[in-house]
């Protein structure tokens, strides 16, 4: 009798949400354990399930494109040594396809089948971008997309509407792209944070001389100890202090109460590239000082863009920071707050202004490195007087930071 082992997708998951991204393996193969079987992308990271035991890879139970529940089973191994395994017929060799949705080949996974019921369409007609050119759930509902915006398509690839019938196209090319899981996962939890809190933006301008004229002194003994000192450190570094000013920041949001957070867990937002943007915590940033800070700093980032952090990782933030000056912006806002936090950071731009300080007793005009620094609070659990000291705090410990 045949033994074999269910591929599932893991129980804990960040997120609701995985989508099959790519298989590593193909039916038949022989693998080992621990070797890499199959890529999941869940709403925060991306995920390699490795093979539980010894085997041949048996069945593809989900394909490209597939929603994974936690749990789900993606596929089987035969762990019968020795087994000679059928391989599924290649694309040249199945029957064409029926255009009756019911007697859609097995070739497919089990999602595009259900779309291919559910829309009338054919898989067979469209033009797979899956490995190997499988056609993937997403294909099936860029056909359906098309499908309503060119009525006049084969009627194997219309599917009827009540819907009113869309707008005219925009003259002039233009190319579609599916969105990952991680952008629809963004775009869901940045509407929800809008949707649920009032959220009101402060902004200081903060002078960054202390804080590079420190840099510049001490990053080249700690790079010898392998640490990157970034000013982000220093970020994280008066966040604590105006924390310990006005705690209330780091906070959150019941309907009977606000919760006050002991630990000070910061999250620091890092963009993937087009793919979207993770936020890994700094536990317990209280504790820390500089150093550990900066070499927590790089750990965290080194593996969060190549998709090596951990889900726990991602999680338990009391507060975030989003550095979006190292892309070129001058200010953002609002920058929206990371739910169910109080308030996030955000930090500008730093470029060299002319400004007017005071030198004994005597207006002087000066070139120093500025930055706007902006607090974004939710209003239901922060006000104005709150919002500015804690500004006015983190601006004075950087400004004063000790040589």
């Amino acid at each position: 009798m045949t033994n074999t082992i269910e591929i599932t997708a893991p129980i804990e998951q960040e997120g609701t949400r995985a989508v099959v991204r790519n298989w590593l393996k193909q039916i038949g193969d022989h693998v080992r354990e621990g070797d890499a079987l199959v890529e999941l992308e869940t709403d925060k990271v991306t995920q390699e399930i490795s093979a539980p035991c010894d085997g041949i890879l048996s069945e593809i139970a989900m394909s490209d494109g597939d929603d994974a529940a936690p749990g789900a089973i993606l596929g089987r191994l035969n762990v019968e040594a020795g087994l000679a395994m059928e391989a599924p017929a290649s694309p040249l060799q199945r029957e064409p396809a029926s255009t009756a949705p019911a007697a859609v080949s097995s070739y497919y996974s089990p999602a595009v089948r259900k779309a291919a019921k559910e829309y009338g369409l054919d898989p067979a007609n469209l033009k797979g971008s899956g490995r190997g050119g499988r056609v993937t759930r997403a294909d099936m509902d860029h056909a359906l997309e098309m499908s309503k915006s060119h009525p006049s398509a084969p009627a194997s690839q219309r599917v009827p509407s009540t819907e009113p019938l869309p707008a005219p196209p925009v003259e002039g090319r233009s190319r579609t792209i599916p969105h990952s899981a991680m952008r629809l996962s963004v775009a869901r939890h940045m509407a929800q944070s809008l949707a649920t809190a009032p959220q009101v933006t402060a902004v200081f301008e903060a002078d960054f001389t202390a804080i590079m004229r420190h840099r510049e002194s001490h990053k080249d003994r700690m790079k010898a100890e392998g640490i990157i000192l970034s000013y982000t450190a220093y970020f994280v570094a008066a966040s604590v202090a105006a924390m310990k000013a006005v705690p209330e920041v780091n906070s959150r949001w019941h309907e009977d109460s606000l919760e006050i957070f002991e630990d000070i867990n910061i999250g620091i937002g890092i963009a993937l590239a087009d793919k979207g943007l993770v936020a890994p915590v700094i536990r317990q940033a209280q504790t820390l000082s500089l150093e550990p800070i900066a070499a927590r700093l790089q750990d965290l980032t080194n593996r969060a863009r190549s998709n090596a952090l951990r889900n726990e990782e991602l999680k338990g933030g009391t507060f975030t920071i989003s550095n979006h000056g190292v892309s070129g912006s001058l200010l953002a806002s609002p920058i929206i707050i990371n739910q169910p936090q109080s308030a996030i950071l955000g930090i500008g731009k730093l470029e060299k202004r002319v400004v007017v300080r005071e030198v004994g007793g005597v207006d002087t005009i000066q070139i120093r490195p500025m930055a706007y620094v902006s607090l974004t609070i939710d209003h239901r659990s922060l006000d104005g007087h709150q919002t500015n000291a804690w500004l006015t705090e983190f601006q004075r410990v950087l400004e004063e930071w000790p040589q």
